[in-house]
């Protein structure tokens, strides 16, 4: 499904066209991987087997940087909800279906959004906050 559900319309969000970066800042802890800055190039964007086309959640994965994602990013879970702290206004407007399916994620900010859904323009740098209770206890690949 490469980031799109089939049942719900098809959007486009708008492909970045300078170098960026993204910060993943994960909460500190024992088992915390810190804070990532990837460095991502509109060229080789991650190809959408996780979310969009350029979402921050394939971005991260492709960088080797978890982010929790039940449904593989297709827009039918809420595990993959972060916050972006920067750069929010290069990731466009949630969709009416991110926006519904953020409601059902727990400590919902104004910043938030759904990694697999979030394509940042790369008209700036973004900063994305991992929430603390975002752990899965479903893995994927396992």
């Amino acid at each position: 499904m490469r980031g799109r559900n089939p049942y719900l319309a098809a959007g486009e969000a708008r492909r970045p066209t300078r170098p960026y970066t993204i910060t993943v800042r994960h909460p500190p802890g024992p088992d915390s991987p810190g804070d990532t800055v990837i460095f991502v190039d509109p060229e080789h964007l991650s190809n959408g087997d996780h979310g969009l086309v350029g979402s921050v959640l394939g971005q991260a994965l492709a960088a080797g940087v978890e982010i929790e994602h039940s449904c593989g990013g297709v827009l039918a879970c809420s595990t993959c909800h972060v916050y972006v702290t920067a750069g929010g206004k290069s990731c466009g407007e949630a969709s009416e279906e991110e926006e519904d399916m953020i409601d059902g994620a727990p400590a919902v900010r104004s910043t938030s959004r759904l990694a697999c859904q979030c394509v940042p323009d790369g008209s700036s740098d973004i900063v994305v906050d991992v929430p603390a209770w975002n752990r899965n206890a479903v893995k994927e690949g396992h």
